[in-house]
């Protein structure tokens, strides 16, 4: 008998078949549309293992869930990468990014849906959830980025706005949590310092020390365009269907001005102690942080 909350053998087939279904359907309508990279072809041939693997039966449910996230995350690189180059256009890339993190949620549905018995981390692995906060969070940065310089749509849109950067730090913030800092040992040789120190930290990679620049200018942004307003409501605020609660973060109202300077001070930190020489810049983060600690009365 299988134990309380725990998925049955072929559990975890249907549910992920309904999902390649609607992941075929946007692979085809991009290829359709000229979509030709290396990445989609990448995800259609693990859309093609993974239905090969559902219809016979095989494969263990956190395999099946791991191969679908890494197709998940292939397909939606493709379709990141047109929005950049397309400078996110103003009519339709709301929707797109939308979408996207709908898209990039999934895996997590998934694994709701199964009502599978172990935590996400032990099934998919911390690589593969940091990639999915990390790609949502930076989404968001990129569309952010561009959506600050169109001054009359930032009038009438400032409430999305809002809820974008939030959500977005929001990513950011779940993506540095999943691995703990690695404590300092007293025995670690004088060579070994600077990598104890950067595990000590939480930066495991480039990846980690860049959602922290992203989620302290994403702060900066909150606080330049939004003011000092308390955070309230950012729920009601027509980012993701009502339709679909899945696709969005169940996000923290966030204090712009704490977070940011939290941040960008670790990033300062790290920039200039165990990676000082390593050509990471921080004059950017310095200048910000003087706007957070100085214009505070």
């Amino acid at each position: 008998m299988a134990e309380a909350g725990a998925v049955e053998p072929g559990g975890v087939e249907l549910p992920l078949q309904r999902r390649l279904a609607t992941l075929g359907r946007r692979l085809a309508a991009l290829s359709v549309a000229g979509g030709d990279d290396t990445f989609l072809a990448k995800g259609s041939a693990t859309l093609e293992k993974l239905k090969d693997f559902c219809n016979n039966g095989k494969g263990h449910p956190s395999m099946l869930l791991q191969q679908y996230t890494q197709a998940v995350l292939d397909i939606t690189y493709f379709e990141e990468n047109q929005l950049v180059d397309e400078d996110f256009p103003e009519e339709s890339s709301l929707q797109k990014v939308k979408e996207l993190i709908c898209t990039l949620s999934e895996p997590e549905d998934l694994w709701r849906e199964c009502n599978m018995n172990e935590e996400t981390i032990s099934i998919l692995g911390a690589e593969l959830l940091e990639c999915l906060y990390w790609r949502k969070g930076a989404l968001l940065y990129m569309y952010c980025h561009t959506a600050k310089e169109r001054s009359e749509w930032l009038r009438e849109n400032i409430a999305v706005f809002k809820k974008c950067l939030n959500d977005g730090v929001n990513y950011l913030m779940k993506m540095l949590s999943f691995r703990c800092p690695v404590q300092l040992n007293e025995d670690v040789s004088p060579h070994d310092k600077d990598t104890a120190r950067l595990l000590n930290e939480g930066v495991f990679s480039d990846t980690h020390l860049l959602a922290m620049m992203y989620s302290g200018e994403m702060c900066y942004w909150g606080l330049q365009h939004c003011g000092e307003a308390k955070q309230e409501g950012l729920e009601t605020v027509g980012f993701v269907s009502d339709s679909d609660p899945g696709c969005g973060l169940q996000s923290t109202s966030l204090d712009f001005r704490e977070t940011g300077k939290n941040m960008l001070k670790k990033y300062v930190a790290v920039c200039e102690g165990p990676l000082k020489g390593q050509g990471w810049n921080t004059t950017t983060a310095k200048q910000m942080l003087c706007c957070f600690v100085g214009s505070h009365k």
